[in-house]
């Protein structure tokens, strides 16, 4: 018996020994089979997965490390239709935290689209709300009632920051939800801010995770601009505007030797963080940035390049002399001074103190079409300054040729009339009479940080338009023109050079008497220039003139410059050079 039950197990041990080798012959020819290699083919096609990684956007800030522009996270609030257990809960929780529509709420987790299983309730929501939502769902939790707020789920993503709200608005730009860049540095730089995504093969086992690469954010920028500076004109320009009675305006402030805008104010000026009203504050793109983006005629600020042109040229000298009997006529349409006037004998020096229409065209005149139009070409008139904020635009300087020009635009033009210009323009070819001849390139980027590292931004200049004598030789004559005038832009302690401009504005090609654009450009103080402002009031009705309304505007900006720039007064400068 015991040898029969011996023989059977043999009998068995044999059998799977059998089956077991077969089991094994058969795996191993399926592992080698050409059915294999399409399987293993296949799970490696599973093993990583093609995903795109965007890079925070980099933060703005200006040159004394205040942040302008940053990011925040805001949440996506959903829910998971598959996990809910209470919709009224829910639709009650969010309605009374992010004040929506309870009805509206409850229906769409009741009767959602067809094959959906998440649905967004709300997206951009402030992370002080997400976290009160996920406290309380987190709260019933551990109450026990698990059912009330279950499936409600919370996607943090990045959204665009402006922590000064309306400051330096114009300058800034903004960031849209799909995080493009409208406007000012926002989009001038918008590739650089972004940075570059990273589409790479991921893979799906978490053990892996290392492999995942790392996308590198978007470039830091550092901006020219001075925070309280920027504050203060923007201050200083509404309450002018109000004074004033204008329509709008903008005070710009650039350093004369390297181009760096300090401080760019405009009217209107927009929340950054409410930038869906766009519409609703500007007519048209060109609004958004006036100091760049809409020319006008400038009026007698000009007269600074004319006679800047007739020095160069050697045609005058500030002694030389002329018999002003307060009319000229060029191209056979006669032209009067400002006030109709006749003023006799008068110097260069009398000319500029007394803006002097009829000098400005005698000498233009003089130098003839060539040579000034030569010059004022060469200040950059009808070109754009390639400032570093979007829609930039060049101006107009009709020439002869032009279907529009005509030869009293020879005698006009050299006062500022028929040519249209940006405050913008105007500082960057003033800026050669302020720097020794040399005209610089405005621009608001002061450095760009990248990967750790830091990028200078040099100054650039836009060409020599006259020489060194021919700038020291104009500063000092527009300094003594408004010493001697005891103009209202004068600057206690500071020895300023500058000059007004009242420039009547054209509708349907007339000019209107009781219409203007006041305007002053300045610089100092003169031995040293370390800042130059540009003042423009639009069509402002307690005065048309600009010795009256932005004259004095130059002098209150210019105060509120040297302190925050913490230029000593000329004496105590002067006296500390000297030691």
């Amino acid at each position: 018996m015991k040898e029969q039950y011996a023989r059977r197990m043999q009998v068995l041990f044999a059998a799977m020994g059998i089956a077991a080798a077969l089991i094994l012959a058969q795996v191993i020819r399926i592992q080698n089979s050409p059915e294999a290699d399409v399987f293993r083919q296949s799970a490696s096609n599973y093993a990583y997965e093609l995903r795109t990684f965007y890079p925070d956007r980099g933060e703005i800030y200006d040159r004394t490390g205040h942040l302008l522009a940053g990011n925040k996270s805001v949440y996506e609030v959903g829910v998971n239709l598959s996990a809910v257990k209470d919709a009224n809960s829910i639709a009650l929780a969010v309605s009374g935290e992010l004040g929506m529509d309870y009805g509206q709420v409850l229906n769409s987790l009741t009767n959602p689209s067809t094959g959906l299983s998440y649905v967004v309730l709300a997206d951009y929501v402030e992370a002080q709300k997400a976290n009160r939502l996920r406290q309380m769902k987190e709260a019933l939790q551990q109450q026990g009632a698990l059912g009330n707020l279950t499936g409600l789920e919370f996607k943090s993503h990045p959204q665009r920051s402006y922590p000064e709200n309306e400051l330096a608005s114009n300058v800034l730009g903004f960031v849209n939800r799909e995080g493009r860049g409208y406007f000012g540095v926002e989009e001038k730089y918008d590739l650089v801010l972004a940075g570059n995504p990273v589409q790479v093969l991921v893979p799906t086992d978490p053990n892996k995770a290392f492999e995942i690469p790392r996308a590198l954010n978007g470039a830091t920028l550092i901006l020219s601009i001075h925070r309280d500076l920027q504050a203060e004109m923007e201050t200083l320009l509404d309450e002018s505007i109000q004074r004033y009675g204008a329509q709008g305006g903008s005070i710009v402030v650039m350093n004369p030797r390297n181009g760096e805008i300090l401080a760019m104010a405009s009217t209107p000026r927009m929340n950054l963080n409410e930038f869906w009203n766009y519409d609703k504050i500007y007519d048209q793109a060109s609004d958004f940035n006036p100091p760049a983006s809409s020319p006008y005629e400038p009026g007698s600020v000009l007269k600074v390049l004319t006679m800047a042109a007739a020095l160069d040229s050697g045609m005058v000298s500030p002694g030389t002399t002329y018999l002003d009997t307060g009319v000229i006529y060029v191209g056979g349409v006669g032209i009067q001074n400002w006030d109709q006037s006749a003023w006799g004998t008068q110097d260069m020096i009398g000319c500029l103190q007394h803006s002097l229409n009829v000098c400005m065209a005698m000498l233009s005149s003089q130098m003839g079409a060539g040579t000034f139009y030569g010059y004022m070409d060469n200040f950059g008139f009808g070109h754009l300054t390639g400032v570093d904020v979007a829609y930039e635009a060049p101006g107009r300087l009709k020439l002869p040729g032009d279907e529009d020009w005509y030869p009293v635009d020879l005698g006009t033009n050299a006062f500022g009339q028929g040519v249209t210009v940006t405050p913008v323009q105007m500082l960057m070819a003033a800026s050669a009479v302020a720097n020794d001849g040399r005209m610089v390139i405005p621009h608001t980027l002061y450095a760009m940080v990248r990967d750790g590292r830091e990028y200078q931004s040099p100054a650039q200049t836009a060409g020599a338009p006259i020489s060194q004598q021919t700038a020291d030789t104009l500063s000092e004559m527009l300094a003594i023109s408004l010493e001697s005038e005891a103009s209202l832009a004068l600057t206690p302690g500071y020895r300023i050079a500058g000059k007004t401009g009242t420039a009547q504005i054209p509708v349907d090609g007339y000019y209107d008497d009781t219409q203007t654009n006041a305007s002053f450009v300045g610089w100092g103080p003169v031995d040293d220039p370390q800042f130059m402002i540009y003042v423009r009031l639009e069509r402002p009705s307690a005065s048309i003139w600009g010795s009256e309304t932005a004259a004095p505007v130059f002098s209150l900006a210019a105060q509120k410059t040297v302190v925050l720039l913490n230029i000593p007064p000329d004496v105590i400068r002067q006296k500390m050079a000297s030691q």
